[in-house]
């Protein structure tokens, strides 16, 4: 390697919309089918095809309007938050500590979010022009209608404070589904059902995108065995029908 090699060179560029792959183009590919004998949510509508992204990888490399933090109810600490939290400097813990405090009404801790609220603050050195902190539930199965209550408002508060800021796109970490323990299937299905229906709803059009990020191969399964339930493909997008089982 030359010495006129810098560092820059290694670090990781960041990435821009137009390299994040719409599912219609994952149809195409065969990225994505629905499965033979599944039976789909909702009915096909083709101009969400081109609304909708699926991306493995670090959410934060992405150069989008909004990212999404699964934080926790100080809005400090590890996982997906912490990740954030390092790539986005200093300035970003500083406006989240400017955040005003209130008690916690189960634990009476000092909170900055409730469960299954965000609050939304700049991104800092991130290429992402602000982040959006939400608040997913820690799993109970004996909860599970509560927590899933909570996850549901955790995608419909993130995307009302989308809107509400005039950003155009966001990106979804898998909520709640790493150290809070939410089974990924139900949790992705959640997610999957609440972007739709935003889409379902007034002021949607705001949105040109909505991005979908996991990290192992697992979760990508999972979302890519999912997302034709709700996003169906459309005649012409469609590949072959998967042959897996449902519960494959």
């Amino acid at each position: 390697m030359s010495s006129d090699s810098s560092d820059s060179d290694s670090e990781t560029m960041p990435i821009t919309l137009k390299d994040i792959r719409k599912i219609s183009e994952l149809y195409k590919t065969a990225a994505l089918a629905l499965r033979a004998g599944v039976i789909a949510k909702y009915p096909v509508k083709a101009s969400l095809l081109d609304r909708v992204s699926l991306f493995q990888g670090d959410i934060t490399d992405l150069q989008v309007d909004s990212i999404v933090n699964a934080a926790n109810r100080s809005l400090e600490g590890g996982g997906v938050d912490g990740a954030i939290h390092r790539a986005a400097g200093p300035g970003l813990y500083e406006e989240c500590c400017s955040l005003p405090e209130f008690k916690a009404g189960d634990t009476n801790a000092s909170i900055r979010c409730q469960t299954g609220d965000a609050k939304i603050t700049k991104g800092y050195e991130l290429p992402s022009r602000h982040v959006i902190h939400t608040v997913g539930p820690i799993y109970y199965s004996s909860e599970a209608a509560t927590k899933a209550e909570q996850l549901a408002s955790c995608y419909k508060t993130c995307l009302k404070l989308a809107v509400a800021n005039s950003l155009r796109h966001i990106a979804f970490p898998s909520i709640s589904t790493g150290i809070y323990a939410y089974p990924i299937d139900d949790a992705t299905r959640i997610a999957l059902d609440e972007v739709r229906r935003f889409f379902d709803s007034e002021g949607a059009e705001k949105l040109d995108r909505i991005i979908f990020v996991v990290w192992s191969d697992k979760d990508k399964k999972v979302y890519q065995k999912l997302i034709p339930e709700y996003f169906p493909p459309t005649e012409e997008s469609a590949s072959a029908p998967s042959t897996e089982s449902p519960d494959a």
